[in-house]
Formats: structure tokens, sequence, C-alpha cells
């Protein structure tokens, strides 16, 4: 009785079948945007177009065995780099990144082809820096504490805000049993957390990076089936039922 009191997706007014609607494809289309720019990022973090387990190692623990400033000219920066400055930068990072050689040798190869983007683009390493430079050029640890802590919270607030709006709207579905919808509102709120845990767990140690890709293809699969399944309702459902009942 308590689930038939609550309107129905189909018998919404045009207007909020409008606002509803267009949230719908707006954040669709955001969280495709989200997965390309995890693509070209994270996606990168091997060398390789394609999200690994490596590329997630990579992002959060890091590489060890060499520097971020190597990882992302054999990625996400290989095309902004030409070959003979990408070879003397990757160098000079295996060679301990000697600051002597920086005035001489590396400022005026960073000055050409890095600080367009990286002076001017927040979020982005100040390259043209001796010393942000040289951090980049150190053994890569991954992402530090202070990052993970700053885009954590950027997380957790704003994809929860996203994903309860999605939800609500999903709440007006019909078809569906009570406590298959229920899961289904409440899965992206928990692959989230699942999501965020990951990558301070991958941080510590990178057997954990198949948890941030559970993460991620949970909430994400959720999110469609309450898109799709919204604005079928509201959108196809009414049209379907008319053109039945007039034939």
């Amino acid at each position: 009785m308590k689930e038939m009191m609550w309107a129905s997706l189909e018998d919404l007014a045009l207007p909020v079948k409008a606002l509803f609607t267009g949230y719908l494809l707006v954040v669709g289309l955001g969280l495709l945007m989200a997965g390309g720019q995890i693509l070209l990022t994270h996606g990168m973090a091997d060398g390789k177009l394609g999200l690994s387990m490596d590329d997630l190692v990579y992002s959060y623990y890091g590489n060890r065995g060499g520097s971020k400033l190597e990882a992302k000219l054999n990625g996400s920066m290989k095309d902004y780099a030409p070959g003979e400055a990408r070879l003397v930068l990757i160098k000079w990072a295996r060679a301990g990144a000697p600051e002597g050689e920086w005035e001489a040798k590396i400022k005026p190869i960073t000055d050409r082809n890095c600080i367009v983007c990286h002076a001017n683009m927040p979020g982005l390493a100040n390259v043209g820096v001796k010393d942000d430079m040289l951090k980049v050029a150190a053994t890569d640890n991954g992402a530090t504490i202070n990052t993970l802590t700053r885009v954590s919270h950027i997380h957790l607030f704003g994809i929860a805000f996203i994903f309860f709006f999605i939800g609500l709207i999903f709440s007006f579905a019909t078809g569906f049993n009570p406590i298959v919808k229920a899961l289904l509102i409440f899965t992206p709120f928990m692959f989230l957390i699942i999501d965020i845990a990951a990558w301070w767990l991958t941080k510590m140690h990178p057997g954990f990076a198949w948890l941030v890709m559970v993460g991620g293809f949970g909430y994400s699969l959720a999110s469609t089936v309450m898109i799709f399944s919204s604005l079928y309702q509201m959108c196809i459902k009414p049209f379907r039922t008319k053109k039945a009942g007039s034939s």
C-alpha cells in the first residue's frame, strides 16, 4: 500500500517529466565524459589506451621503479613531447634529476614544450619551475596523501549528490519489486564507498587495485539501469500504452 501512495514516473505532470528527463540526460552524458576522462588520464598511466590493473597501480601505488615524469612521458604526455626532448627528460630523471643540468639542458625543453599548459592549467605541476619539476622527476610513489584526501572528499560529496537525485527520480519508477528498487538505489552509494576506500588501500598495497575497478563498475552499472529505466517510463512507455489503448 505504501508503494502505491508514491506517484509513478508515467503519471507525473509534464513539467516535472521535463525537469527529470533533462537532468538524467545531462547527468548521463556527464558520466560518459567522466569515463572518457578516466581513460585519457588513469587509463594512460602504463602508456597504453584502456584501463588496466597496471594503470590503477601506477595511479595510486605508483611505479616505484621509476618517476612520474617518465610514466607521463611514456603515457598520456607522449604526444606532447618531441622524441628527442622526451628522451632527454627521461634520461635526466633516471640519472637522479641532477640540478646542475636544469638551467642549460632541461628548462629550455620545458619552456618550449610544456609550460603552455602546465603553467596555466590548475591541477597540473608547473614543470617550468625547478622545484616542481624535481618533485615530478623523483621516484613515483603514486598519489600523495594530500591528493587522495582532497579528491576523496570532493567525490564523496559531489557524486553522492548525483546518485541521490538519480535515486530520487528512480524511486517513482513502477514494475520493480520494492526490495530490488531499494537495492538499486542504495548500490551506487555502497560502491562509491568501496571505490574511494580502494584508492587508499591501493596506495598502501597494489594488490587492492582490482577493488577500484569493482567500485567504478558497480556504481556505473546501477546508475545506468536507473537512468534508462526512468527515461523509458517517462518518455517511451506512455506513448506505447496510449498506442496500445487506441488500437
